[in-house]
């Protein structure tokens, strides 16, 4: 039994007439009879009954019918799903993320935006350390990631989506906090005790931290190390250092803490787009492209 007889056999049902269903169909009618006659013989039922002026439906074939169409209904379903698949719009996505991530705009306006042009995906953001989520991307938990700078196997391409600026994280009474809302260098903060990420947590700001203060001619003095960046905005409120972030954390609002621009031509940090360089899901590609399309409408000024 193949899903053409079932149409040709729905078709004679609703039309009770051979020659109209035929013509509906496109096919001659004799072949049309011919394959209502196989169909009956595989079923071993009569489901039509004919004579020279009407067709009917024997109970047979009425049940048999309901069946067919319900048959027919699941069909075009199961193609609909596969077409929405194939364009993204339906499955599961599973994305790692920076927990500074967040803190910009483009980021939370990226997701919204998918998620509004994809209801139906189950999206899983997984928030981990820029080296937690490519470790995640490489065992295939994850398919797409927003990291900070590292250094990336070749199998896997990054797209940059923004660039912003470093800033250092004072005490409000700070000696630097004051008279500097210009921004201040990074040798300025030389003698200073840091509240920082471990070098094991796996971000990208560890090493640029390192190189920048070497450019300045020291190596920084971490008094105190901490894995969330909420928390060390928090430990510098509480005077145990200073510490430097992505300008995006100024949104951020701890009472006593202030945040002053690094002047240094270095100063900057990236937000970068990772993924497979063999992905072939339409899901994670339309993800990369929204993402990637809304990061640079933003960047020049014209998202919506």
């Amino acid at each position: 039994m193949e899903l053409r007889h079932l149409r040709y056999f729905i078709a004679v049902a609703e039309e009770l007439h051979f020659g109209r269903a035929a013509e509906q169909l496109g096919i001659s009618q004799p072949p049309l009879s011919q394959q209502i006659q196989a169909l009956e013989e595989e079923i071993g039922a009569r489901l039509l009954e004919r004579t020279n002026r009407r067709v009917e439906l024997t109970e047979a074939g009425r049940r048999f019918l309901d069946e067919a169409r319900q048959v027919m209904v699941q069909v075009d379903k199961a193609v609909q799903v596969a077409r929405r698949a194939h364009r993204g719009e339906l499955g599961e996505l599973k994305v790692g993320f920076t927990s500074s991530a967040p803190f910009t705009s483009t980021i939370p306006r990226s997701i919204h935006a998918f998620r509004q042009a994809h209801p139906d995906v189950h999206l899983e953001l997984q928030e981990r350390s820029s080296a937690e989520s490519l470790k995640a991307m490489l065992e295939g938990n994850v398919q797409v990631a927003v990291i900070r700078p590292l250094e990336l196997p070749d199998n896997l391409l990054a797209v940059e989506l923004f660039r912003e600026p470093l800033v250092a994280v004072l005490r409000a009474d700070h000696p630097l906090a004051l008279g500097s809302d210009e921004g201040i260098a990074v040798a300025d903060l030389a003698e200073e005790p840091f509240v920082f990420f471990p070098r094991s947590f796996g971000t990208g700001l560890y090493d640029q931290l390192i190189a920048l203060a070497r450019e300045a001619g020291y190596s920084p003095r971490i008094a105190q190390e901490a894995s969330e960046a909420m928390t060390i905005i928090g430990l510098v409120a509480a005077g145990l250092g200073v510490s430097v972030l992505p300008a995006s954390f100024r949104r951020t609002r701890v009472d006593g803490v202030v945040y002053r621009t690094l002047l240094d031509p270095g100063a900057t940090t990236a937000v970068w787009l990772v993924r497979q360089r063999s992905e072939r899901s339409p899901l994670a590609l339309a993800f990369v492209d929204l993402v990637t399309r809304e990061a640079a409408a933003l960047s020049s000024g014209k998202s919506r």
